[in-house]
């Protein structure tokens, strides 16, 4: 590859890191599902896994680039599942701040997408989204130019959505913060089944209690995951360091 600044070329070892971990999570939906981080210095211009490959083949040299219509720039031997990244497009389009969009199948999430009142606050994992998480009704697999336009409305500058019946998304400054966000929010979404399954009626903390909570989960407002993210890659680089090639 040719080219490659230091800057994008950092971003495709996170990135590629990134799909890895989700691999290793059981995250992936064997060639389907997207997440995208923006190119440093090329505004407008994408990473993305190459369509047909699973997460676990993704490494920095075969994310493929595109721009905001996702048609790849640059020659690449890969092809992109241009509808999968039509709800990443238009997020990125609303959200200069989301450098990196992760939308997973991830089971956890979309049971409880189906539920009526989504995420509930019934542990700490999920207070780190207390009123900072939207729902979005399915429309159906083909991502039209006005269903873009209500996802959009209904995620605002929220961190998180759940599309019901269909997955969960996230929005992070950083790749780090992408997958922390989902991890959190795939917890929490775990810990709900569990509780719901033990067949009792559930206690919630008070409000003022989840709002509190949550003003402190945020601390300073950094990005998430400055200190998780290292202990991540080491965990990864001891099963499989090939995501650097």
């Amino acid at each position: 590859m040719t080219d490659i600044s230091r800057n994008e070329w950092q971003t495709r070892l996170d990135l590629a890191a990134c799909y890895r971990l989700c691999a290793l999570q059981g995250w992936d939906d064997v060639i389907y599902t997207h997440i995208s981080a923006t190119v440093p210095d090329e505004p407008g211009h994408f990473l993305l896994n190459p369509f047909g490959l699973r997460f676990d083949e993704v490494c920095a040299s075969n994310l493929v680039k595109v721009d905001r219509h996702g048609a790849i720039v640059g020659d690449s031997p890969y092809r992109i599942n241009v509808s999968g990244f039509a709800i990443h497009g238009a997020v990125h389009a609303a959200r200069p701040d989301a450098l990196c969009v992760m939308h997973l199948h991830n089971d956890h999430a979309v049971a409880v997408s189906a539920q009526p009142q989504g995420l509930l606050p019934l542990s700490q994992h999920a207070l780190r989204f207390y009123e900072a998480i939207a729902c979005h009704d399915y429309e159906g697999l083909a991502l039209t130019p006005a269903e873009q336009t209500r996802l959009i409305e209904r995620l605002a500058d929220l961190p998180a959505l759940l599309l019901r019946n269909h997955g969960s998304l996230v929005c992070g400054r950083t790749v780090a913060e992408a997958y922390v966000l989902m991890d959190t929010l795939d917890k929490a979404c775990r810990i709900q089944l569990l509780a719901q399954a033990g067949g009792q009626a559930l206690h919630m903390p008070a409000t003022d209690i989840c709002r509190t909570t949550h003003r402190q989960l945020l601390g300073d407002g950094s990005p998430e995951g400055l200190l998780e993210w290292p202990a991540l890659l080491r965990k990864l680089d001891a099963i499989d360091a090939s995501y650097k090639n």
